[in-house]
């Protein structure tokens, strides 16, 4: 399907076909996380196939949705405040990885991809399996968008603005030596920031418009 689509398009293209299923079954017990190691061999894959093509940019499909349940997984089972970034260079330090898709919600990539009649491609990753704990931040997500519309966007936007201040970690502010200095500073302790409910963005019904500074 894909590689017809491309080909009509006149897009030249390159499939890799790998299995990391298999070994990801071999290697790790029944019933325990499989993400880290699966993660880990595609990723390494895209690094080698990227430099056989000489390609300089490695580009993730990962949308804004994905990357509030990669901070929820992080915070729940990894104790980490830690989403994944629209560019950062690879752990490696041989390749730029970027998101092009980072600040636009799956929502909007659904209905986009419908309009444009794209081919989907049925997903069997372990990541679109069932009881898998992406699936249930997934589904946590969507019942809090149903039930309070604008929390996943402003938790969307609490990403882009963090305060180390106000957060418990010492190597990212510096609270052993912090000390009265009678100037009044925005890194002063306050437990709540005023409540700012900005204007909704023009847009046709059902559209998300994203501004990207």
């Amino acid at each position: 399907m894909l590689p017809k689509y491309l080909s009509d398009l006149g897009v030249a293209f390159h499939i890799e076909n790998q299995d990391t299923y298999s070994i990801v079954k071999r290697v790790i017990p029944e019933g325990k996380t499989t993400c880290g190691l699966c993660s880990r061999l595609r990723r390494g894959i895209l690094y080698r196939v990227a430099d056989e093509l000489g390609a300089t940019k490695v580009a993730l499909g990962h949308h804004r949705d994905n990357m509030l349940q990669t901070y929820f997984l992080n915070m729940f089972f990894a104790a980490k405040l830690k989403s994944m970034p629209p560019k950062l260079v690879s752990d490696d330090g041989r390749h730029v990885v970027i998101r092009p898709l980072a600040y636009v919600a799956e929502k909007d990539l659904v209905r986009w991809a419908q309009h444009r009649e794209f081919p989907i491609i049925p997903c069997t990753l372990c990541g679109s399996q069932e009881n898998l704990q992406r699936k249930q931040v997934g589904e946590m997500l969507r019942e809090w968008e149903k039930r309070f519309p604008g929390r996943v966007e402003n938790m969307f936007n609490a990403l882009q603005n963090v305060v180390p201040s106000h957060l418990l970690d010492g190597s990212l502010y510096d609270f052993k030596n912090a000390k009265a200095t009678g100037i009044a500073s925005e890194d002063g302790d306050k437990a709540f920031d005023k409540e700012e409910f900005a204007a909704p963005s023009p847009s046709l019904p059902g559209v998300q418009v994203v501004q990207l500074s």
